[in-house]
């Protein structure tokens, strides 16, 4: 692992510890390097502007100070460009445009080296554009999710057949390559799942949801998994 690498997953492992810090030895041994190294790190995160304390004693160790301001972002240029992938490969993805909107102020206050080594890393890192769906129905299916209001859905099914309904949406999924609405259908009195691709037309009404809930949907896949990070 690269220096630079070193001191991000080292700021972040401190900021995991929480109250209780972490021990110098423990430290080395987490990331395979002397004690006399991670010293040089943990000095090197506070010249930077972490607010690393530090604990003597027995029971000691270092940490990161709760509630202080830290640098505005810590990122690799790896990780930059990880993250432009991520939303550059799925542009249909709920809440996609907040996502590209997020990483370019992430991007703007990366210091001028690592911007411009995330850039050159991002040049190597191609994807397909795909055809996305009308950004005005993203945007109320995104509003409808986030306010749990219900959404009025034009919508044709496979066989073609056209229909309006209201829709209480529960959760968005994406299989096979394709993104969908699931939620309870008004019409058929039932959860439905929605393939956004068909939904012609969408707004949000003032009607509140009816508290339906992901449990509902049923067991996801074995291979399904929500977009929580870690811990989340």
């Amino acid at each position: 692992m690269k220096r630079a690498e070193r001191l991000h997953a080292l700021s972040e492992m401190l900021r995991r510890s929480g109250s209780r810090g972490c021990s110098a030895e423990r430290l080395a041994a987490e990331f395979g390097v002397s004690v006399r190294t991670v010293k040089r790190d943990l000095a090197a995160l506070e010249n930077s502007g972490a607010p690393v304390w530090s604990r003597p004693g027995p029971g000691g160790g270092y940490g990161l100070a709760s509630g202080a301001s830290l640098p505005p972002v810590s990122l690799s240029p790896a990780q930059a460009v990880a993250l432009m992938a991520a939303v550059s490969a799925a542009p249909d993805a709920p809440y996609a445009d907040l996502a590209a909107a997020g990483i370019r102020k992430i991007l703007d206050v990366l210091d001028p080296r690592t911007r411009a080594r995330a850039n050159e890393l991002a040049g190597r890192v191609w994807v397909t554009a795909v055809p996305s769906s009308s950004r005005a129905i993203r945007s109320a299916l995104e509003e409808a999710m986030a306010e749990q209001r219900v959404i009025r859905l034009r919508y044709t099914s496979r066989d073609g057949t056209t229909t309006t309904r209201d829709v209480e949406p529960v959760l968005f999924a994406s299989t096979n390559g394709q993104w969908y609405l699931v939620g309870w259908c008004r019409l058929r009195n039932a959860m439905r799942w929605f393939t956004v691709s068909r939904i012609e037309r969408a707004g949000v009404t003032k009607a509140a949801c009816g508290g339906h809930t992901v449990h509902e949907v049923g067991e996801p896949p074995a291979n399904a998994r929500t977009v929580h990070g870690p811990g989340g």
